[in-house]
């Protein structure tokens, strides 16, 4: 099974309800999965995972919330080459905001592959308008994809 490394972007406790109910399943399915809090990128790459799962909700102007945007500042930054790494997105939005809907996760799921990591598939993109519990529709795309 893959080690995974788990980063976060919440503003009002969304995004991390569906990363607490993701960590339950990729540990129930025998991944090693851990929620790297508040994440550096020196802190993430020293854990080595062969994946990346990032889920993060949008804010503001299609912002990407402050517990997260400095490990996205720093990869961009740095830029560290990612070709041996996979990853995921997990996108939270509402379609309401139009142009900005999930743009926190586009934002995310475009730098992983300018660093040339392997998506592991399309990026998830779960609009509150349509529903209310995230984890309704995250989970069984986890379930599917890992």
């Amino acid at each position: 099974m893959s080690k995974i490394a788990l980063m976060v972007g919440s503003v009002y406790g969304g995004a991390e309800f569906v990363a607490e109910q993701a960590l339950q399943l990729l540990t129930e399915k025998g991944h090693d999965a851990h929620w790297l809090t508040e994440a550096t990128l020196d802190e993430v790459l020293e854990f080595d995972a062969d994946c990346w799962l990032l889920i993060s909700s949008t804010t503001g102007q299609g912002d990407i919330p402050d517990n997260l945007f400095p490990f996205y500042l720093e990869l961009k930054n740095r830029f560290p080459l990612l070709p041996t790494k996979q990853f995921a997105v997990i996108a939270m939005g509402d379609s309401s905001y139009g142009d900005t809907f999930c743009a926190a996760g586009r934002q995310l799921f475009e730098l992983m592959q300018e660093l040339q990591a392997t998506p592991v598939a399309p990026m998830l993109q779960v609009d509150a308008g349509e529903t209310l519990q995230a984890e309704d529709v995250a989970l069984p795309w986890l379930a599917e994809h890992f």
